[in-house]
Order: structure tokens, then C-alpha cells, then sequence
């Protein structure tokens, strides 16, 4: 009686001839050590640009709070607007608003408070400054928010075609009319505009309203439209300067990386030209677009003056020239401190994501 042969293993191989399961190779100790040093590096990256946003707030604390001293007049009289007061009202006044102290223990109850989210009461409104930012801030968030959206879009479509067909008529016409429009104060082109279709030329009437944000008598979608038709005349102002700055920077960094040997080997391995554009070199002429386009959100929260102004647009830059024109200490300091933090944020989410779009940034 025979008996059945077991297979036998060769040497290197499985059972049945099959080649062994091999485990998949672990991350090597090199790979693992540069993923290590390079969140190290982009924490110690991190960490150095907040530390730099916390002097920089530092600084535009000092800054408002002797600045806007130096500059003004005695606040006893702003609050009374020049009134005649007896000596013992004022000083009164000055107990009250703790102006009787000395400057160095201003200085420091101005800070103290100020890292708490206390900016004073104002003496203008006679209400605290916190209340007042909070209450024009959607105003103005509406207005710069939806101005900077539409010409950060409009500049980095129309920068990225002028300079991939630069050289030719179009491009020298946007680069002639970008660089027009950036050269025109806001405010002469929003008074222009409120002439020409606020008022109306001749027989022909206004098409938009010249001020404020609506009408006051209106609800639900009528109120939004009411809205809507307030705003076309501001945001088309800052919406005619903003984007012809972003177009130039647009077209310029662009245009810089135009001659990369990286694209004409993009082009090489038979890649269509507008995907060479979006997929290569637009990414990495990114850089001073971003710094440009998180400094214009920095400005969403400080609004455009000139143009709330012009404008009577109930935000925050209407606020602030009231406040100059007293002034109105508290309420200038506070929101100069809003405006500069703003734009120390938007400055420090712009250095964040820098690493992320190009490596080479942080190390």
C-alpha cells in the first residue's frame, strides 16, 4: 500500500511552488525621522509667527492708546463739545472717566482691560464700545465681505489670463485699465458714482440709492432686496479698486514663474496648456496673492472709511469717522485696536498657510 506524498516546500517558496506572503515593507527610521522633523520644524514655524502677532498686538495697544492722546484734544471738552463747564463739573468728568490719574496707571487699566474685551464707554454715544462695534459690525461685514469676494475672484481670473497671453491687446488693455482704477481715490470714484446714477444726469433719474443701507420701511424679501439695491453703488466702488490691485499682483507673480523649466517639462509630456495654468503654475505663483487677499479680510472687519463715509453706510467706518471727529477716545481706540487685530490675524493665517502651499517656506 503506497501512501500519498506530501508536497515538499522548495527552498524560497510557499506550499504548492507559490512564492511566500511577504509582510509589507515598515516605514523606514529615515522617513519616519523627516516626517517627525518636519512637524517639528512647521510647530517651531507656528509657534515664532504667533509669538510675533502677540508684539505686534502689544505694539498697536501702546500705539492707540498714546497716539490717539498726542493727537487729540482735552477729552473733557470733546464730551461737551466745547460747552462751558465749571471747574469742579470738569473735574468731575475727569474722576468719572479716571482721566485724573496719571498716565502710566491709564496706560496699564487700559491694558488690563483691553486683553479682557473691556474698550471703555464712549463718550459720545454714552454707551460701551464693545456694544457699538458689535452692533455696526454686520454692516460692514456685509458690505467689505461681499466687495472682497467679488474682486479677489475677479483680479485672480483676470490676472492669471493677462499674464498667460501677455503681450497682447487684451493684456495691455486690463494691465492699462487695472492700473487706471488703482490710482483713483475711493471716495472721488464713489462720489462720481452717486452723480451719475445716484442723482442722474439731466432727464435721465438715479438708478440706486446715494445712502444708508435701506430704506427702513420694508420687511422679509423685500427688505433683502431693499438691501441689495442699497449696496450695489459701495460695493461696485470697492469692488472697481480692489480688483485691479489683485490683478497686477496677480499677473506679476505669474509672470515670474512663466520661464520655470518645470513648465516647459509639463508641456513636454504633452499636457493641454490650460491645465499646465491651473495645475502648475498658478499654485506656485500663489504666494503674494494669499498675503494680498487675507490682507483685504483683515479689512473686512475695518470696513472702507471713505466709502462708508460717502456713502452714510451704518458700519464701522462710518463709526470711526465719528468718532475722529469729536474725537471720541474710548471709541477711536477701540476701534483702532479691532481694525490692527484684524489684520494681525489675517497676517498670521496668511504666514500658517504658507508652509502648506510651498514647502519650502519655514524651513
Amino acid at each position: 500500500m503506497t501512501t500519498a506524498s506530501t508536497p515538499q516546500s522548495v527552498p524560497g517558496e510557499g506550499p504548492r511552488g507559490r512564492p511566500p506572503r511577504q509582510a509589507a515593507p515598515a516605514p523606514s527610521a529615515a522617513l519616519r525621522g523627516g516626517r517627525r522633523a518636519a512637524v517639528t520644524g512647521y510647530l517651531r514655524y507656528v509657534a515664532g509667527r504667533a509669538a510675533g502677532a502677540a508684539v505686534s498686538l502689544l505694539a498697536v495697544l501702546v500705539t492707540s492708546f498714546f497716539l490717539f492722546r498726542v493727537l487729540s484734544r482735552d477729552p473733557v471738552k470733546a464730551m461737551t463739545h466745547g460747552a462751558p463747564m465749571s471747574a469742579e463739573a470738569q473735574r468731575t468728568l475727569r474722576r468719572q472717566f479716571g482721566l485724573d490719574q496719571p498716565l502710566w496707571h491709564q496706560f496699564t487699566g487700559y491694558c488690563s482691560s483691553a486683553l479682557t474685551g473691556d474698550l471703555g464707554v464712549s463718550y459720545q454715544f454714552h454707551a460701551p464700545v464693545g456694544e457699538l462695534i458689535r452692533e455696526k459690525l454686520p454692516a460692514t461685514l456685509l458690505l467689505t465681505g461681499t466687495a472682497v469676494v467679488l474682486y479677489s475672484a475677479l483680479g485672480l481670473w483676470l490676472g492669471t489670463r493677462a499674464a498667460w497671453r501677455s503681450g497682447r491687446w487684451a493684456d495691455r488693455l486690463n494691465t492699462g485699465v487695472a492700473l487706471t482704477l488703482w490710482s483713483v481715490p475711493s471716495f472721488w470714484l464713489g462720489l462720481l458714482l452717486i452723480i451719475v446714477f445716484g442723482v442722474g444726469l439731466g432727464p435721465v433719474p438715479g438708478l440706486f440709492p446715494t445712502g444708508g443701507m435701506s430704506s427702513g420701511d420694508t420687511t422679509g424679501l423685500a427688505y433683502v432686496l431693499d438691501v441689495a439695491h442699497h449696496m450695489v453703488l459701495p460695493v461696485l466702488t470697492l469692488v472697481v479698486v480692489g480688483y485691479a490691485q489683485t490683478l497686477l499682483v496677480t499677473r506679476s507673480s505669474l509672470l515670474d514663474e512663466m520661464g520655470s523649466d518645470y513648465l516647459t517639462t509639463a508641456r513636454a509630456k504633452g499636457l493641454r496648456d490650460a491645465l499646465v495654468r491651473r495645475r502648475h503654475a498658478v499654485p506656485n505663483a500663489l504666494l503674494p496673492t494669499v498675503t494680498m487677499v487675507f490682507i483685504n479680510l483683515g479689512f473686512v472687519a475695518a470696513g472702507s472709511i471713505l466709502t462708508e463715509t460717502v456713502f452714510s453706510w451704518p458700519g464701522l467706518g462710518q463709526l470711526f469717522y465719528q468718532a475722529l471727529s469729536v474725537p471720541d477716545l474710548p471709541l477711536v481706540q477701540g476701534l483702532f485696536v479691532v481694525f490692527a487685530g484684524a489684520m494681525i490675524l489675517m497676517n498670521l493665517l496668511a504666514d500658517l498657510i504658507y508652509p502648506l502651499l510651498d514647502p519650502r517656506v519655514g524651513r
